[in-house]
């Protein structure tokens, strides 16, 4: 219910009176009526929602003022309030009501800044034919559903999956009505075999492992060290190549299911921010660089957290010290933090970790998680897998994205394009 508008649109009388007249045209009655377009609330209003309805914060007028009908306190007509401050109550605040919050920004950076200020990131809209202005929008805005010249309302399964991040998001974040959200209902584990190094073998064909985690495979192999076994070689061989193929067909392409005439609808994925993968002394050998491997095959930023007093004749401990060493030539790709559980969660709530990931559950001591549910941040503390299509989750955001690159119905120069038949 954010409305932010660049200078030279804000300040044009005209424009301001055609959203005055659009909003007092809906009309506002019973649900039973099918002309109405504003319903009744599903209660009287109150708290937040009551407080935007009644009251007016400093630099903001009506320029649409909220009517009660006085036969019905739960029906009100929508409202405009106008000059909305930044950080300001109405800024900030969800309001599950008919008020629209309208803001001036400088231009498109400062007006990205707003909305990724709010906290929130359900869905964000752009009206804009600038394709730089298009790309820089969706590479900077923290919303789970972006819209194009379009509507922000009406996500159709598959081709928008819905969900969103920052105080929009639960859990994972992962997306109803697209392809993972069963998978956060699952419980998994995993089932290394000789028969998955043969399914590897079969998918190598296209795929680009990194060469970074190739030299880092290459190392393991060739230490003498007590937790490098032939198993762990084996193991973290497969994840490696796993993880490359899923990235590959998967995770790092845009996917448009639907290829409607006039309209694209992408599923894309991004790398966790302010990610930190927490090593617990109980944790093998193959738990933690399993998930180094993931957090690095996606894009992310490495960040090992560890407590100053891990037991050092712990598989962690040694494998730590030498991991330290093998990634040197890294650089600030992976870093290496000594933090008690106290000071970790210090950091979650300061919003340095997003998101934790951890090797089982029963390694997630109480302060953690208490933290994690105060502040919006997901702790992931399923088993590490060889398998990429599920353990990669834990380390993304899925994003949806619909564009309208029609006007009117001309398609311009994609008419040429083949698309799927619409149906």
């Amino acid at each position: 219910s954010l409305l932010i508008l660049e200078g030279e649109v804000y300040e044009d009388e005209k424009f301001k009176q055609t959203l005055c007249d659009a909003v007092q045209s809906m009309q506002v009655g019973s649900a039973w009526d099918l002309a109405t377009k504003i319903g009744p609330l599903i209660r009287v209003p109150s708290g937040e929602l009551e407080v935007a309805l009644k009251e007016l914060e400093q630099g903001e007028s009506w320029a649409v003022m909220p009517k009660c009908d006085p036969e019905n306190e739960q029906l009100y007509s929508p409202a405009v309030k106008w000059g909305v401050q930044p950080d300001s109550f109405t800024h900030c605040t969800e309001f599950f009501g008919p008020v629209l919050a309208v803001m001036r920004a400088d231009n498109l950076r400062h007006a990205i800044e707003l909305v990724n200020q709010s906290g929130y990131g359900l869905t964000s809209g752009l009206e804009s034919l600038d394709a730089r202005e298009q790309e820089i929008w969706k590479d900077e805005i923290r919303a789970g559903n972006l819209y194009i010249n379009r509507g922000t309302t009406g996500a159709v399964v598959l081709r928008q999956p819905f969900g969103g991040m920052g105080k929009s998001a639960f859990g994972p974040g992962i997306k109803a009505g697209g392809p993972n959200y069963v998978a956060q209902l699952m419980a998994f584990e995993d089932n290394f075999s000789p028969e998955g190094l043969q399914r590897a073998d079969a998918q190598d064909s296209g795929k680009v492992i990194d060469e970074q985690l190739l030299s880092l495979k290459k190392k393991i192999s060739d230490s003498s060290e007590d937790w490098s076994t032939d198993q762990v070689h084996k193991q973290f061989d497969l994840a490696v190549r796993s993880f490359a193929y899923q990235f590959a067909n998967e995770f790092g392409r845009q996917h448009d299911h639907m290829r409607l005439v006039g309209q694209d609808n992408f599923r894309r994925y991004l790398p966790v921010r302010e990610l930190r993968i927490r090593v617990h002394e109980s944790d093998t050998a193959f738990e933690i660089l399993a998930r180094v491997a993931a957090a690095r095959s996606v894009g992310c930023r490495v960040t090992l957290s560890f407590i100053p007093a891990l037991d050092a004749d712990s598989v962690a401990a040694k494998l730590l010290g030498w991991l330290d060493r093998a990634t040197e030539s890294w650089a600030a790709d992976i870093e290496f933090v000594e933090e008690s559980d106290l000071e970790l969660a210090v950091a979650i709530e300061d919003g340095r970790a997003r998101r934790v990931r951890y090797a089982a559950p029963n390694r997630v001591p109480d302060v953690i998680r208490q933290a994690a549910n105060l502040n919006d941040c997901y702790v992931a503390d399923e088993p590490v897998l060889t398998e990429g299509r599920i353990e990669l989750l834990w380390y993304l955001e899925e994003q949806s994205i619909s564009d309208n690159y029609h006007r009117y119905g001309n398609l311009g120069n994609r008419i040429s394009e083949e698309r799927a038949a619409v149906t």
